[in-house]
């Protein structure tokens, strides 16, 4: 009887850790990006009056200036989480936008949420890629006799045409193994 309390004792740890798997310490750390804008901060700017120039020395440089109008600038930051398979969730994100007349000066100042995001489509078709296609059978031995040490197999340098693309190892093309 000691003897299989003893056994349960080394293994109640074991079948704690499932259960733990979940808790903060085992889970990914937060990522803080971009260029974040306090509520503190956007007090200090006073539109009809701040200029770009009070705003670049407030804020620092804005995340990116607007495509089709330069006097917008926005200041974006995400906090990101790795989510299964390590990709990037993000986790919260704040956009502020700064909208400057043509003599520079401030005129609103304006947060933008996630649901005044506007949804674009992909577009449909490809683009084609220069060289033309290869057939199945070239795809199927294309990549005899090409050997790159510094990428591993099917990636680019070792299919059909990849000759002349530089690689990691610093390498382009083939090496000397190509009668292999």
């Amino acid at each position: 009887m000691r003897r299989q309390a003893i056994k349960l004792q080394r293994l109640f740890p074991l079948l704690l850790l499932p259960a733990l798997a979940g808790c903060a310490v085992f889970s990914a750390r937060p990522h803080y990006r971009g260029n974040a804008v306090s509520a503190h901060e956007l007090k200090q700017l006073t539109p009809g009056v701040s200029t770009e120039t009070d705003a670049s020395a407030l804020l620092g440089s804005p995340t990116l200036h607007e495509t089709f109008d330069s006097h917008d600038w926005l200041y974006v930051s995400q906090v990101t989480k790795r989510r299964i398979a390590q990709t990037q969730g993000v986790v919260t994100q704040k956009v502020v936008m700064l909208h400057f007349n043509d003599a520079g000066v401030l005129q609103s100042i304006r947060n933008v949420s996630k649901n005044q995001a506007v949804k674009v489509a992909m577009a449909g078709g490809h683009t084609p890629a220069p060289g033309g296609t290869a057939s199945f059978f070239q795809q199927l031995v294309g990549g005899v006799g090409h050997y790159n040490p510094g990428l591993g197999a099917g990636s680019a340098g070792s299919g059909f045409g990849g000759g002349n693309s530089s690689d990691i190892g610093g390498a382009s093309g083939s090496s000397g193994l190509s009668g292999f």
